[in-house]
């Protein structure tokens, strides 16, 4: 049983570790771009494709 709960703890401390460190580099990003707003992959997804560059149709 003590071996099931030591699993438990380091599979939420892993989890917490991994939240946290997203959280801070998305705040460094932030800070960098000096806008706290998502990127422009977000605003911009799900528009029309852009055409394809000469030379590469199918």
């Amino acid at each position: 049983m003590d071996n099931e709960v030591l699993i438990l703890v380091l599979a939420l401390a892993t989890f917490a570790l991994v939240v946290g460190v997203a959280l801070w580099q998305r705040a460094r990003v932030a800070k960098l771009k000096k806008d706290p707003e998502r990127s422009a992959f977000v605003d911009n997804h799900g528009t029309a494709p852009r055409p394809n560059r000469p030379g590469t149709e199918h």
